[in-house]
């Protein structure tokens, strides 16, 4: 389940670049953060209410209050990340940005070992193919990356700027996954997670806009200027949540040291959109070639390893005795929270539809409907082939992981 949802977290996650890619207008970094976290909220609060219903969410909220302090902490972690990449990629370029913050599967990587326990007890195997996997993920991003370097690509004067940006989100991007952990070791649901998450993200990438963008009329006027993109920005936005939602089941069911580094195969895919619709890599020379076909190989082989990596009845144990450590810290029934990393149902779940539901449903749809009655699609040459053949392999993807969560697990 964990290694399902992790190859369709990096599926969605690479897409969600594709979108952004049709804003050309001269927006600011800290606008264009602020629309796409708009549509992420959008999106965070439609999906959750779309499976499981807002009763099952505020009664697993209620159940484990003391995680939505650490929810809210993870999403203006996130923001400020987020914030972070804009940056970059304005001062030194995507191709040099992604690399440099796509790290953060390593930082989740140890943070995952020296707080959680993982890989503890683990067999020898175990580790090397975690470990191998991760760093052959990391190491095939970075090649993917400056195989898109072209001679312009770092026209800023700030490339120092944008490479300290990009580092300071692989920081908090991968201390973003503690708060994760924390969470799915005592049992929350991922909805419930990303629906308080989502406040968190909201409010700070607000604030931040807001400081550093100028002031709210200046930030104000600038939307109101580029409300033609606007629709291309949410829309990368609500790309990014079926992605992250996925990578937040596969860090429930795999841990933030397995299911992180597979949610990074995102990069694989963003070179797919990139080169193939966008045609960015037409006139790649014969040594960029070679570093997208040794990148690509490496990042599956890294897939490869990380998805063998079975944990053994030791290393379970190990886990086990950290949520004991949760459940005897927050007063949580042990074996309550047991059934639910499993992805069983517990007791005290409230379940079912509300009528408010429907009205959430309905004003995500129409605030979408809404902004694209004045979108605009920019004159850059796109391969429709192409983008019919990878928008057919996004929708497989997510029909099988959905189907595959709901199968086995009713979203638990």
């Amino acid at each position: 389940m964990g290694v399902i949802c992790g190859l369709v977290a990096g599926c969605w996650l690479g897409a969600a670049e594709a979108p952004t890619k049709l804003v050309t207008t001269g927006i600011s970094p800290y606008a264009i953060s602020l629309c796409m976290v708009a549509g992420v909220f959008v999106a965070r609060w439609t999906f959750p209410t779309l499976l499981k219903g807002t009763a099952f969410i505020f009664s697993d909220l209620r159940m484990r209050k003391h995680l939505i302090v650490w929810a809210l902490l993870a999403g203006g972690l996130w923001a400020v990340a987020n914030t972070l990449t804009v940056i970059a990629i304005r001062d030194v370029g995507l191709a040099v940005a992604f690399p440099l913050w796509n790290a953060n599967a390593l930082v989740g990587l140890i943070w995952g070992r020296v707080f959680f326990g993982e890989l503890k007890n683990a067999d020898t195997r175990a580790k090397f193919q975690v470990a191998a996997g991760a760093l052959s993920i990391v190491a095939a991003a970075t090649l993917l990356g400056f195989s898109s370097i072209h001679h312009t690509t770092v026209a800023s004067g700030h490339a120092s700027h944008g490479v300290a940006a990009a580092l300071g989100a692989c920081v908090l991007w991968g201390t973003m996954y503690i708060p994760y952990r924390k969470a799915y070791l005592s049992g929350m649901n991922p909805l419930s997670f990303v629906t308080a998450f989502t406040i968190g993200e909201l409010f700070t990438v607000g604030s931040v806009s807001i400081v550093l963008g100028g002031g709210a009329r200046i930030l104000s006027a600038e939307l109101h200027r580029s409300q033609h993109v606007l629709f291309w920005l949410f829309l990368g936005g609500f790309f990014w949540v079926v992605g992250d939602l996925f990578q937040h089941f596969a860090a429930k069911y795999l841990g933030i040291g397995r299911g992180i580094p597979l949610s990074s195969t995102n990069q694989l895919w963003g070179l797919a959109w990139a080169g193939l619709v966008f045609g960015e890599l037409r006139h790649a020379s014969s040594w960029q070639q070679w570093m997208i076909l040794c990148g690509s190989l490496g990042m599956i082989a890294g897939a490869a390893l990380l998805s063998s990596a079975i944990a053994s009845k030791r290393e379970n144990t190990s886990r086990n005795e950290v949520v004991l450590r949760e459940c005897v810290r927050y007063d949580l029934d042990y074996l309550e929270t047991i059934r639910a990393i499993g992805g069983l149902s517990v007791n005290g779940h409230s379940g079912g539809r509300r009528w408010w539901d429907l009205f959430i449903m309905l004003g995500a749809l129409s605030f979408f409907v809404w902004l694209a009655r004045t979108a605009e699609i920019p004159s850059i040459p796109i391969d429709r082939t192409w983008c019919v053949i990878l928008g057919v392999v996004l929708f497989v993807s997510v029909v099988a992981g959905t189907y595959r969560l709901w199968r086995d697990t009713d979203f638990n």
